[in-house]
């Protein structure tokens, strides 16, 4: 616990803007009254999941373009008021914060908050990417008070109590990973609900499914092409791409090795004066292991590359001695 409580007078409010930029993120803090500033903050972790919680006197926060250039990872928070109002500023919206309101904030753009009198609020920090959503939903989630009085946020509501009120080694660390995943989960189901209101996230899935695909069909030839890449290129965890192919009747590894068989497919079986070398194919679509993709064409197509090759073009089947090990087939 931090507390500005055996802080000198002159110097709480600077201790205070150390304290609260180190436990959260870098921010600048202004007291409204015009006494010695008072606070506490106490934090812990849950998993990759920091959970705080903050009762100071009324102040300002606020997250600037200058500072949120000093931050190293762009977060997602959850604010949740135990007591005392706020006014909540961030993508152009204007939010009353009331006591038992949650909020959802993006660290990695600028916001406010205005606390009129004391308050306090737990705070529950967490990678953007673990979060797992577009940032489309996000930002039609930020800059709102969520009520709490029924729907998901009064079931969300005392869960989070409890887990801000609980030990700091409560948990050993696999119940605490698992634990943490599961609160993601319930955060992403919170900003889905806000962001698609009476319905599920099949808009968001609409919009980012075609990107997705079409990011892998530019991106076939990288051997590096992977879950992690495209979750990263997008902005959304690898369990977010996952899921959202599970009504696709593929995995995202099986349509990228998909696509780059049928690539090497058509190439293959393009007429020309000079006939392709398979391995040359393969690896200009991403495989970089000759007997590896030998296997992988035959058990999609029933024939080696080099017999789909010859079949279609009208080559013989000479011999390629440095093309594929003779046990590829």
């Amino acid at each position: 616990m931090l507390t500005t409580a055996s802080v000198p007078d002159r110097d709480k409010v600077a201790y205070w803007n150390d304290a609260v930029s180190r436990t959260l993120v870098p921010m600048t803090v202004a007291p409204r009254g015009d006494g010695p500033f008072d606070g506490r903050i106490t934090t812990r972790r849950v998993g990759y999941l920091q959970v705080s919680t903050m009762e100071a006197d009324a102040k300002r926060v606020s997250r600037t373009p200058a500072l949120i250039a000093r931050s190293s990872e762009a977060l997602v928070a959850v604010g949740v008021q135990i007591s005392g109002t706020a006014t909540f500023v961030q993508d152009g919206r204007r939010a009353e914060v009331g006591e038992g309101d949650l909020v959802v904030y993006d660290t990695d753009r600028p916001y406010s908050f205005d606390y009129p009198r004391r308050f306090a609020t737990h705070v529950f920090q967490l990678p953007r990417h673990a979060l797992g959503v577009p940032d489309s939903d996000i930002r039609q989630v930020t800059g709102n008070a969520i009520g709490t009085g029924n729907g998901f946020g009064a079931m969300l509501r005392p869960f989070l109590a409890t887990l801000a009120s609980s030990p700091a080694d409560g948990y050993p660390p696999a119940l605490a990973d698992r634990l943490a995943g599961n609160v993601v989960d319930l955060f992403a189901t919170l900003v889905a609900e806000r962001a698609h209101p009476g319905g599920t996230d099949a808009d968001g899935r609409s919009h980012l499914m075609p990107r997705v695909r079409d990011f892998i069909n530019r991106n076939l030839g990288d051997p590096e092409l992977s879950p992690e890449r495209i979750a990263r290129a997008h902005r959304i965890s690898v369990r977010y791409l996952h899921r959202l192919f599970e009504g696709e009747g593929i995995t995202v590894g099986q349509l990228i090795r998909q696509r780059r068989l049928e690539e090497c497919g058509r190439e293959l079986a393009r007429r020309g004066r000079t006939a392709p070398t398979v391995s040359a194919v393969a690896q200009r679509w991403g495989f970089v292991n000759p007997a590896h993709f030998s296997r992988s064409f035959r058990a999609a197509y029933g024939v080696s590359p080099r017999e789909w090759r010859d079949r279609r073009t009208g080559h013989g089947t000479e011999r390629e001695g440095a093309d594929l090990p003779p046990s590829s087939g």
